[in-house]
């Protein structure tokens, strides 16, 4: 009697255990995260799975591994690989040390499988290969993959390692990865060791080399290796000749079986791969792996809540935060260039993307993060002679239009980050606004730099002149802005002065009734008359006195044939532009506003230009130089147009489907624009400043830290009251569309009463500009 009493205690416990698991669960939120959301439609999410900012992404590779993520939708699955990037463009990057499971015989050209159903969580993913019948699942931890492939036939089966697999081998543009030599080591019947070396990609990055160690949970009957596409049965060593080498494991059973594979990666060594196996995945089952990725990522979801019931809403917000903490990536004690005690990240993929809306929301809800992320950029910085922008592969380059790491530096400063020496931050951003790069103005540092510093602007004598020069601008001010909060008034009064430089680019053509375009000039002070600039949708025909906006459709064959012309396409290296256009770029003043809407001729133009670029289809939500423009309405005091916009837009270009977002993720920099609408909250980047716009939830819990939150309360939200009538920070009366991070760091309200209808509230106290910034 005793005994059924335990018995049934223990079941009462389990069930009870059980019971709160599962609630667990319900309510973790990575349970909403969709990894597949972005995967098509130019996305480029990887869909793998990885930890938060983790160094391994194992993930599929499909066909002909020239996609950027590895992954595609359709076709064959060729294996799966350790290191991808998340959402890129350009060249792909990485797909280092690949394993494919096979059934039957050995085949190490041509492989790959159909595959049927694939599931991806937080921290999972799996896949039917239909032609060996094999179900393969993933998961890993920070350093370390984990396999687990469940062979449904008997017979022979086994796994192939192949180290000369990479992504981007016949990328265009100078983007192509290189393969410069591979080693394999069969070590025993349950290891096997080697490396790759790799070099390109789209930052036509240095040389690296990826090391791992494998380790079979199951024992190999037979095995063999190959080079360049021959097989060596019973071998168990293939040296470094430059070629491609792989090696496999057979398993013959009676029965279907199940098999793991661990393997450790580093950018050091073969010992530092197993050290990384041993610390984070010896010790685990798969499921154990599995519930502490989900863990680790429930973690940092969690730092952001929001009121709804809709779960539609919900997984389209997390799997955003999901993508957003997906890179930089964390290859802290992987840094073979030099010793330091610094945290090393990479795959800054790239800054000019991320600086916008990324950056600040780590900043926000994980600033410990963020303070490791900018100590690295200093340590680059100390060690590499300049801060990055498209860092990966543990190389610098490609640096699109500003020094935006500026931008980042400036805001852990003025949002006072703790751990980072502001000096050697300030330090850093000297360097980028005083020293030319050298010869390849494309790695690092400010491109063009004699000009401006001595021109003011960058002239037609160097390439993305116009990105450039505003970019700098912008750049200058984060600088100056970090000279005043240290007390260099000299250089305060510099850099802010420099500030301004955008100005010597502002030319009176007119354009749709606008008036005043960014424009080419030449050295010698005169402007480029015979310039013309081609963008995605649009011909833009620069005459000295206005600019004609052509569709494509309605082009004659004297635009695309006369000579005279210099088209260039968007996104062209060489461009005045680089991935736009005038119109774009004439509203990027981020930081003087006030007075670029004096040069459009005051409010009232400026908003006429805001309404015709949105109307006209000239804005591109697919790329970042728009990323502030919708929200520019506010400075003009017109915050419910502002709202009304961005409203359309996330309704129109963000989706739970696959096909989900607008364009390239670019590492995160499109989901956080989503974060941060839905929030109710903008940053205006590189300062101190978020806008306010009007959330997507009656209510939004920011965790800033451990102890400290701002809650973003919406009373009356609905779908027809979506305008702020008035609002509450802290208790305090808010008239104002915008704060400081200073006000929200120690956490609070900010209440806002929504309406139906527009109001005054928010017309009169602008946010800041640089002119309206007045330094005895």
């Amino acid at each position: 009697m005793k005994f059924i009493t335990l018995t049934v205690i223990i079941n009462v416990l389990f069930f009870l255990t059980t019971i709160k698991a599962q609630e667990r669960s319900q309510t973790s939120l990575s349970a909403f995260v969709d990894p597949f959301i972005g995967t098509q439609g130019n996305g480029n999410t990887f869909p793998g799975a990885t930890y938060p900012f983790g160094m391994v992404k194992l993930g599929p590779d499909c066909d002909d591994l020239g996609t950027n993520m590895g992954y595609k939708e359709s076709g064959k699955i060729r294996g799966f690989s350790h290191l991808h990037v998340s959402g890129t463009g350009g060249g792909p990057k990485y797909g280092n040390i690949l394993v494919y499971p096979f059934n039957g015989d050995i085949r190490i050209n041509g492989y790959g499988s159909d595959r049927g159903k694939e599931t991806a969580t937080a921290g999972y993913f799996s896949a039917e290969l239909k032609e060996p019948n094999i179900l393969a699942e993933l998961t890993a931890t920070p350093k370390t993959g984990i396999h687990r492939y469940t062979f449904n036939k008997a017979g022979q089966s086994g796994m192939l390692i192949d180290a000369g697999s990479i992504l981007g081998k016949n990328a265009c543009c100078h983007e192509e990865q290189k393969l410069l030599g591979s080693e394999i080591e069969i070590r025993s019947n349950t290891e096997i060791t080697g490396y790759n070396r790799v070099s390109g990609g789209w930052n036509i990055g240095a040389p690296f080399t990826v090391y791992f160690y494998a380790q079979f949970n199951t024992p190999a009957e037979s095995f063999g290796t190959w080079k360049s596409g021959t097989k060596h049965p019973g071998n168990k060593m293939e040296y470094d000749s430059g070629e491609p080498v792989g090696a496999w494991f057979s398993f013959n059973k009676n029965a279907p079986q199940q098999v793991e594979v661990r393997v450790g990666i580093s950018f050091i060594s073969i010992g530092k791969a197993k050290e990384n196996f041993q610390k984070e995945a010896a010790g685990l089952t798969f499921e154990q792996a599995v519930a502490k990725a989900k863990a680790e990522w429930d973690s940092y979801l969690g730092r952001m809540e929001i009121a709804t019931n809709d779960k539609t809403e919900k997984v389209k917000f997390y799997t955003a935060l999901y993508h957003t903490l997906m890179q930089p990536t964390d290859k802290t004690g992987e840094n073979a260039l030099w010793k330091s005690d610094a945290p090393y990240f990479d795959d800054f993929y790239c800054i000019w993307d991320t600086y916008r809306t990324s950056h600040p929301l780590i900043t926000l809800i994980a600033p410990e993060k963020e303070s490791q992320i900018v100590n690295s950029l200093i340590d680059t910085y100390k060690n590499e002679g300049y801060l990055p922008d498209g860092r990966s592969g543990n190389s610098n380059g490609r640096t699109q239009g500003g020094s935006n790491a500026d931008m980042v530096l400036a805001e852990a400063v003025l949002k006072d980050l703790k751990g980072i020496n502001y000096a050697d931050a300030f330090e850093a951003m000297l360097k980028d606004a005083e020293v030319p790069p050298g010869s390849d103005e494309r790695k690092e540092g400010r491109g063009g730099l004699k000009d401006y510093n001595t021109l003011g602007y960058v002239s037609t004598d160097y390439e993305r002149a116009g990105t450039r020069t505003v970019e700098y601008a912008a750049n200058d001010w984060a600088i100056a802005q970090v000279a005043l909060k240290l007390g260099k008034k000299d250089d305060y009064n510099k850099y802010a002065k420099r500030a301004g430089n955008w100005e010597n680019l502002w030319k009176p053509v007119v354009s749709d009734g606008a008036k005043g375009f960014i424009m080419p000039r030449k050295a010698d002070g005169t402007w480029d008359e015979t310039f013309h600039n081609r963008t995605w949708q649009y011909y833009l025909d620069f005459s000295p006195s206005q600019i004609g906006i052509i569709p494509y459709k309605q082009l004659s064959g004297k635009y695309l044939d006369n000579k005279d012309f210099t088209v260039l396409s968007a996104g062209n290296w060489s461009d005045f532009f680089y991935e736009s256009h005038s119109w774009e770029y004439s509203f990027y003043v981020p930081h003087d506003m006030s007075r670029l809407i004096e040069k459009s001729g005051g409010r009232r133009a400026f908003v006429n230009r805001l309404d015709t670029f949105f109307l006209r289809n000239y804005y591109n939500i697919a790329n970042e130089p728009g990323f502030l423009t919708p929200h520019l309405y506010i400075y003009a005091g017109q915050h419910h147009k502002t709202v009304s916009l961005i409203n359309k837009l996330l309704k129109k270009y963000y989706t739970d489907k696959a096909d989900g977002l607008p364009g390239n993720d670019d590492s995160g920099a499109m989901s956080s624009w989503y974060v941060f609408n839905k929030a109710g909250i903008f940053p205006n980047a590189g300062q101190d400043v978020y806008l306010i716009t009007a959330p997507g939830f009656k209510k939004v819990t920011i965790h800033l830290d451990s102890k400290t939150k701002l809650d973003i309360v919406a009373e009356n939200l609905s779908p027809q009251a979506t305008f702020i009538k008035s609002a509450e920070l802290n208790g305090k009366r808010w008239n104002k569309a915008w704060f400081k991070h200073a006000d929200i760091k120690r956490g609070g309200v900010l209440k806002l009463v929504m309406s139906n209808n527009p109001s005054d509230w928010s017309t009169k106290e602008l946010p800041p500009s640089r002119s309206d910034d007045k330094q005895d």
